[in-house]
């Protein structure tokens, strides 16, 4: 079974669930807000035909709350732009990305106060679980924290065929330049795989917003970058070595 298959935040509304524990990503949302106004305003050019139905996607949604954030966004920088043009507010249609396995019924759920909020404004919400869209479709793309995870784990072994990054599952202040060279070489095919993919499915002038975790430092193991996955590989680490020996699995 592929990882895309069983990988999913915690779903429903309880206290572990994503619902309740996405504060983080909430934050990020609020501060990146001004530029996803600013995206969708600029998709209602003068010329634009008011007849036409303007297509967001929303790469990575979740179960919200976070993509009640964009929905509401893009609608009120619209209901703004075209205020100002004095045309006609488009229909808006909302691609709600995600793994297969996402909690699509929570997300679904939550966007009841949202179409009480907007009645005013014809949109529509629909899941898109998986997969790519048409070739010059969308209009506005936007996907915040959802693309810099790598698609794999590079295997990096020495001549002997050992593993050179034992017992961590990221970069570590201990990694060699091997592991080094061959995450960053992981994240440049992922992230060309998904501009390239992307992109095609953009309109003429369409416009992208993509988020993703960055840092100040110019050092990948830097505290800032790895300190979580240390903590977490420590975690992993004393967990597994409760239910067989340590270095059984860690080799693995």
């Amino acid at each position: 079974m592929e990882a895309k298959e069983v990988l999913f935040m915690n779903k429903g509304e309880g206290e572990t669930s994503y619902v309740k524990r996405s504060k983080y990503t909430q934050k990020v949302a609020a501060i990146t807000q001004p530029i996803v106004y600013k995206a969708a305003q600029s998709v209602i050019a003068e010329d634009f035909c008011c007849q036409q139905v303007v297509n967001v996607a929303d790469l990575g949604c979740s179960c919200g709350p976070n993509t009640f954030t964009v929905i509401s966004t893009v609608i009120e920088s619209m209901v703004e732009r075209c205020s100002y043009l004095k045309c006609q507010v488009p229909e808006i249609q909302f691609y709600l990305n995600d793994l297969v396995g996402n909690d699509f019924n929570t997300l679904f759920k939550g966007l009841s106060d949202l179409q009480e909020k907007y009645k005013h404004v014809t949109w529509f919400a629909m899941g898109a679980p998986g997969g790519l869209f048409p070739r010059n479709t969308l209009h506005l793309v936007h996907s915040s924290y959802s693309v810099h995870w790598l698609s794999k784990a590079p295997k990096v072994t020495s001549e002997e065929g050992l593993p050179l990054n034992k017992g961590r599952i990221y970069i570590s202040k201990t990694s060699s330049s091997e592991v080094r060279k061959a995450y960053l070489s992981q994240f440049q095919e992922d992230f060309f795989t998904f501009l390239k993919c992307r992109s095609s499915e953009l309109m003429p002038n369409g416009r992208m917003v993509v988020i993703i975790h960055g840092r100040e430092s110019a050092d990948p193991t830097c505290k800032d970058s790895c300190y979580t996955w240390e903590v977490l590989a420590e975690a992993i680490s004393y967990m597994v070595s409760q239910v067989k020996p340590h270095h059984q699995i860690i080799k693995a």
